[in-house]
Order: structure tokens, then sequence, then C-alpha cells
């Protein structure tokens, strides 16, 4: 399952070049995860209170390969690769939604923690959910 997320670039996230500034692009990875986790029909807000289940991350990479710039529409396509115990790990895209030119790629890697922070084990509702979705994109 790969969710995609659609955002327009402000002002605010460019340098004065008129290019994105690099560390906008992790805000993005988090808002496309944010948005893939909605489809799969968990709010984190609510993991979160609900569960006392907080994914924070250890690991992020990015490759930058074009600039993105003010006033573009992007497309960020997030994708959850690898489920374990107290690991998830997930892949972006970010892409201008108007030519599809790719501008970056880039993973993160998350523990599982409880609020106060221990590495703890998925809470199995979410574990199920998410070997699912990944299934189905095999």
């Amino acid at each position: 399952m790969v969710g995609e997320t659609t955002i327009r670039v402000r002002y605010a996230e460019t340098d004065q070049m008129g290019v994105v500034y690099h560390s906008n692009f992790i805000i993005w990875f988090e808002v496309g995860r944010v948005e893939l986790l909605r489809q799969l029909g968990f709010e984190y807000g609510n993991m979160e209170k609900e569960d006392d289940c907080h994914i924070a991350v250890v690991d992020v990479r990015v490759r930058y390969k074009a600039p993105a710039r003010y006033d573009d529409q992007i497309l960020v396509r997030t994708q959850l690769k690898n489920v374990r115990d107290s690991l998830l790990h997930f892949t972006y895209e970010v892409a201008r939604a108007t030519d599809g030119t790719l501008l970056a790629e880039g993973e993160t890697t998350h523990l599982v923690v409880g609020r106060n922070m221990e590495r703890k084990a998925l809470p199995e509702k979410y574990r199920v959910a998410f070997e699912r979705a990944m299934a189905r994109e095999e």
C-alpha cells in the first residue's frame, strides 16, 4: 500500500534562491507517514493516547534529486516497508505533481516506545493491520 499526499510549497519553506530548504523534506515525510496511518484506519494521536504507542524516529535518510520551488505542488508517496516487534521502516518519494520529476527519496526507521521512552512491542491491532497492508503490496 502506497499512501499519497499532495502539498503545495509555501514561501516560508524556501531559501533566498527560491529553493525548498532541505529539512522541509523530513517534515513532508512526517506528513506522508501520518496520512498513511490514517489510510490504514489509525490516527497517530489516538495511538499515543489510547495505546501509549509512540513511534520515535531513530534513523532518517534523504537523497535529493532535484530542487522543489515555491508554489510547486508536490506529491509525497509513503510506503511501510517493514514491521518488526518494535521497529517500523517507511520509504518515501517526493515528486513534482505537475511533471512527475523525482525531487527526493528517503526512508525512516522508528522504534516503538511508550510515553516513558522505553522500547515496547507494537500493539497487536497495529501489527496485524500493518502486515496486512504490506501483504497486499506483494
